[in-house]
């Protein structure tokens, strides 16, 4: 029993674009048929791009895919392929094609559908029910779709017991922090209680709020990574698999002999696809070495960031982007992942200040965009602001100056940012952080203002980690030492400081969290150790701010539980803890 060369192409696809998919699919089809590899797989819904959503409910995109497939199909001489698609008969599935010599020789449909968080499975696709095992070239193979192999008895399971010695998994698994492990942790179980080698095959790039972190992956049958992928990168990985090894390691599991009445009935349901040949005769040239390490959660998150800002730039349209520069940390933080994401000729940053605005804050700003090297304009937004009071003294005047002010100010950079947006064609970028959205620290059509928020779904805390991060990765401080040690300040009136208004962020990120992520009641994040009266004004001002987020550009997730897709509430609602 030869060694079976198996090839995981982890792409960015972009959903509906058909054309560039394919091409895509194609030229990783022909790397693979230089490597002599005998499968190679491609992600889940690869050719569509992940998730079509409501794309999905358009005839002629279901057609177009059906289309692309068939060119895909064309060129599946000399080699076995799987790759992601909707299949269409009297219903619409999530499916696997399995090609070879020019044939679609067995489809596999999606059994879990997810429909939870992010996911929406439920709305579009119908389940699948049956449960092939591919022998390719003497070798049985399982195939399965993302949520699939997740469940302890799912159809991995049966297709292990029906005789695959190598479980593949097709997938578009979105990226949140310490996701890779835990996934890793899973897909380690897999094998060691299936006694079959698992290859999962993930997605990599942005869509929308989404990132797929790429990170394939293949386990022995003893549960050990013996390859694996780039995190945030395409990749084609190219693995020799001991396929004897794993019938050795069969022959002594006992577990293997006694089935479970489950698994009996399961088996009743697998129908055996036969794809004749022994795969290319010609001799196989050796794999150069392959050597990737993980990332740290850190890195994870700055590279996640890079990748979505990119292709959310790149995907619609856009070539350069203009970010309002404070002097902040927020801003400094945005505009360096802008320039990493797309480089320095394509950023532009504004300093708008007014009577409010430090000399400190100033000098940071040019001296963060002379570091990067990005266009700097300076637009004051004095005369407007003057212009503003002046127009509304009359309906002011029985008033006094409060947050209306500070917010005004916030409205004419916003205003500002988007003028330009409408004259170059730059999208802009707003610098909000989690932290402010989730408590509404934040001036809807103000500084919320943009076609996009790279920090949306990051706390502040985070924020400051990932600027000590990237400024340790250059050995300089790229954003200047003085905007990490400041006191954060939205500079909107004499001496003001987010802590006039917030927790200290060590504080309120961990409140928030323990709210917004877990779903804790009051009585539980009080037994964390937090004063109860912080607790209750930080709940209140989460619960009033649903209206702005539901109002605000969308953003990067990179935790569990983001605003928008994944945590929804309604507007109009008085239930209260407190």
């Amino acid at each position: 029993m030869r060694n079976f060369r198996l090839g995981m192409a982890q792409i960015n696809s972009t959903v509906g674009d058909f054309t560039g998919n394919t091409r895509k699919i194609v030229e990783f089809i022909d790397l693979a048929k230089s490597l002599r590899v005998d499968l190679v797989t491609f992600p889940e819904l690869a050719i569509t791009g992940y998730p079509p959503e409501d794309l999905l409910l358009k005839p002629q995109f279901i057609k177009k895919n059906t289309e692309s497939l068939d060119r895909i199909i064309d060129h599946s001489s000399g080699i076995a392929i799987v790759v992601g698609f909707v299949d269409s008969d009297s219903d619409i599935y999530n499916a696997a094609a399995v090609l070879q010599n020019k044939k679609l020789v067995g489809v596999y449909h999606k059994f879990y559908l997810p429909n939870y968080g992010v996911f929406d499975e439920n709305r579009y696709f119908q389940a699948g029910k049956e449960c092939p095992l591919f022998t390719i070239y003497g070798v049985g193979i399982g195939v399965t779709i993302c949520e699939d192999i997740w469940y302890e008895t799912g159809p991995a399971t049966v297709q292990a017991y029906a005789g695959a010695r190598l479980l593949v998994n097709i997938s578009a698994s979105p990226y949140h922090a310490g996701k890779g492990f835990s996934r890793e942790r899973m897909l380690a179980t897999r094998a060691t209680d299936n006694v079959a080698i698992v290859a999962y095959n993930n997605l990599v790039g942005g869509q929308d709020e989404l990132v797929f972190d790429g990170n394939s992956v293949v386990f022995n049958e003893q549960g050990e990574p013996i390859v694996r992928g780039k995190q945030f990168e395409e990749d084609l990985v190219v693995v020799d698999l001991d396929m004897e090894s794993v019938f050795r390691s069969q022959l002594h599991d006992p577990r293997r002999r006694k089935e479970t009445q489950w698994v009996k009935k399961e088996l009743e349901r697998v129908t055996r696809i036969e794809i004749p040949g022994e795969g290319s005769a010609a001799a196989k040239p050796p794999l150069p070495a392959r050597q990737v390490e993980r990332l740290s959660e850190i890195a994870e998150i700055y590279q996640a960031l890079v990748l979505g800002l990119r292709d959310y730039v790149h995907k619609n349209g856009f070539e350069k982007v203009v970010i309002g520069l404070s002097g902040g940390i927020d801003s400094s933080l945005v505009a360096t992942i802008a320039t990493d994401a797309l480089g320095s000729g394509n950023v532009i940053g504004v300093s708008m200040p007014s009577r409010y605005s430090s000399s400190g804050s100033k000098s940071d700003a040019r001296a963060l965009a002379r570091n990067l090297g990005i266009e700097f304009e300076v637009i004051p937004i004095e005369r407007a602001f003057d212009s503003y009071l002046e127009t509304l003294a009359r309906p002011f005047k029985r008033a006094q100056p409060d947050a209306t002010e500070e917010n005004i100010q916030a409205r004419i950079r916003g205003n500002i940012l988007f003028a330009l947006s409408n004259k170059f064609g730059w999208l802009v970028l707003a610098c909000s952080n989690k932290s402010e959205t989730a408590t509404g620290y934040t001036t809807i059509y103000g500084d919320m203002a943009g076609g996009f928020i790279p920090l949306k779904d990051v706390p502040k805390t985070t924020v400051y980690r990932l600027a000590q991060y990237r400024n340790r990765q250059v050995g300089k401080a790229v954003i200047p030492t003085a905007v990490l040690t400041k006191a954060p300040s939205a500079e909107l009136r004499p001496d003001q400081k987010d802590t006039d208004t917030l927790p200290p962020y060590d504080v309120l990120d961990p409140i928030l969290k323990a709210y917004v992520e877990d779903d804790l009641a009051i009585d539980q994040i009080v037994a964390m150790g937090f004063d109860r009266d912080t607790v209750i004004d930080v709940a209140r001002l989460v619960d009033r701010s649903e209206y702005k987020r539901r109002q605000a550009a969308p953003g990067i997730k990179i935790t569990l539980r983001d605003f928008g897709r994944d945590r929804r509430l309604p507007i109009t609602n008085r239930f209260r803890e407190e």
